[in-house]
């Protein structure tokens, strides 16, 4: 039996009744990172309550999961073994979905508890909406990330990305090249001591934020956009029937990158 096991985002009292007696019961520790795993059950048995631990701790992640897998994946039937991220519910943007996929393909018993994650908490306090898109982290690097940001702001729901802070405000000034009216939320350090939201313009943030302290994790909500003033997404125009040349000049104008090299991407597709 493996259980998916949430763990604080910040604040050391947003971990469960559940999430404590999972511990207690577990042979087998699979974590993202066994020394953050480590800590925090130090620090849970320093302030929040004794848990003695007699159990395995193995790493597993996105470099070494599909290796693990094939060395303990057998185990996972008899023993009584948890799965835990840095941070949050595992399985959203984490190495956890190989874990799940593995257990669904080999009949494996498992089960998620439910419990802290940045996802939902910041869109509770956006005050947005009730429909919205989790996207993660955006690529590093140009065209993907380009393209990527540029489906984003035509979404007609609100979308939810996490972004660290040396690429903060790279992340605004991009969106206010595109569209510097467009409404966002963000929020630094969720549930920790140093917790802080922002509303408005993406332009009016960029202008606060650039000369603040913005160290620490932000995540960040973009309002759906007016449908009226959206172009048309992408993946509709790689799909239309009209000549490569055409298609390559129409996609170089929306995303900024050369003609040249979409001519490139959609003759050899």
């Amino acid at each position: 039996m493996l259980t998916f096991v949430p763990t604080p985002i910040g604040n050391l009292q947003d971990i469960t009744f559940r999430a404590i007696e999972a511990f207690k019961k577990a042979e087998l520790f699979l974590c993202e990172d066994t020394r953050v795993a480590k800590q925090l059950l130090r620090l849970l048995n320093e302030k929040i309550t004794t848990i003695e631990i007699n159990a395995r701790f193995l790493s597993f992640n996105e470099h070494n999961g599909k290796e693990r897998l094939s060395q303990i994946g057998s185990e996972l039937k008899s023993l009584n073994a948890i799965y835990v991220s840095d941070a949050g519910t595992p399985s959203i943007s984490d190495p956890g979905l190989l874990l799940v996929e593995f257990c669904q393909e080999n009949g494996i018993n498992y089960d998620v508890l439910p419990g802290a994650t940045a996802v939902t908490t910041v869109y509770s306090a956006s005050g947005f909406g009730n429909k919205f898109t989790f996207w993660g982290f955006l690529p590093h690097k140009n065209p993907k990330r380009d393209e990527e940001l540029r489906e984003i702001l035509s979404n007609q729901t609100d979308t939810i990305i996490y972004e660290s802070p040396h690429r903060l405000l790279k992340l605004l000034q991009e969106i206010t090249q595109k569209d510097p009216t467009r409404e966002i939320f963000l929020a630094k350090e969720l549930t920790k001591k140093h917790q802080r939201y922002f509303r408005g313009s993406v332009k009016s943030l960029y202008e606060k934020l650039k000369d603040a302290n913005i160290k620490g994790e932000w995540a960040l909500v973009i309002k759906r956009g007016n449908k009226k003033e959206q172009n048309l997404p992408l993946e509709e125009i790689l799909h239309m029937d009209i000549p490569p040349k055409i298609k390559a000049k129409i996609l170089s104008k929306m995303t900024k990158v050369p003609t040249k090299e979409w001519y490139k991407r959609l003759i050899d597709s």
